[in-house]
């Protein structure tokens, strides 16, 4: 059930020069509302003149034992940057949880699953790699990105599987695309999970596609409301336009028109 929330900043530490990690907790100790896999949630931005509507942000991370919902942002208006200014004891408030959720196969947990990232698209895959792990699946991320500093939570993603990553410019894991690791090459994956740039998502799906692996896929479409009203993330699909962030933000590739 969506709720509209006031949550206190419990922690907000830089990544790096363009990602923050800020944590979020109750105000009254009451415990956060369920959170799935692949959900989000719509921050509202106070104290910007420039920033009308609410921000959508993936769910990174849920903390039961602290209680602590955990959002990776990447700076890129001017809401963003406020949300990265967030300090301990500020108060935000949030509408959640929203969308739908990835599919959790069913136990068989010999399967083996390939969760892959790139850019802020690796947030939604940490919580999903914890929920496998805890449903006794042994996950695979893969995690790209432009350069090595731009590789995000490797030791919280470490946790839960193995990780390989790959840069653009050589300076950690293997040089090139997610498409062109060596794992796809040495494993044969039942499912495959993904959120990050188009251009990445289309080329796994492509790839899943062509070798008839199940595919899931995290839209990032601006989704400026959550209720469908604005219609700013219309995405068209094999049954027709729908609106992201009610109908998703995740979809089997089938739905979608990316293959041919």
């Amino acid at each position: 059930m969506k709720k509209m929330l006031d949550l206190v900043v419990s922690d907000n530490s830089q990544l790096n020069h363009n990602y923050c990690l800020i944590k979020l907790t109750t105000t009254d100790n009451t415990l956060l509302p369920d959170m799935l896999p692949g959900q989000f949630v719509e921050v509202r931005i106070d104290g910007s003149s420039t920033t009308y509507l609410r921000r959508p942000i993936s769910v990174n991370f849920v903390d039961k034992e602290k209680n602590e919902l955990w959002l990776l942002v990447q700076v890129i208006g001017d809401g963003t940057r406020k949300m990265c200014e967030y300090r301990k004891g500020d108060i935000v408030n949030l509408l959640l949880p929203l969308g739908n959720t990835f599919s959790i196969p069913a136990q068989n947990t010999s399967q083996e699953l390939l969760l892959i990232g790139g850019g802020v698209g690796t947030a939604p895959m940490l919580y999903l790699g914890a929920c496998l792990k805890e449903k006794g699946f042994n996950p695979k991320f893969l995690l790209g990105a432009r350069s090595k500093n731009d590789l995000l939570q490797l030791d919280e993603f470490a946790k839960y599987g193995e990780v390989y990553c790959t840069t653009e410019d050589g300076s950690f894991g293997e040089k090139g695309y997610v498409t062109n690791h060596s794992v796809l090459k040495n494993t044969r994956f039942s499912s495959i999970y993904t959120c990050g740039p188009k251009p990445m998502m289309v080329a796994v799906a492509r790839y899943a596609n062509d070798n008839k692996i199940n595919c899931e896929v995290s839209l990032e479409n601006m989704m400026a409301c959550g209720f469908g009203v604005c219609l700013c993330c219309v995405e068209k699909t094999r049954e027709g336009n729908i609106c992201v962030c009610t109908e998703g933000p995740v979809f089997n590739i089938e739905k979608l028109t990316w293959i041919n």
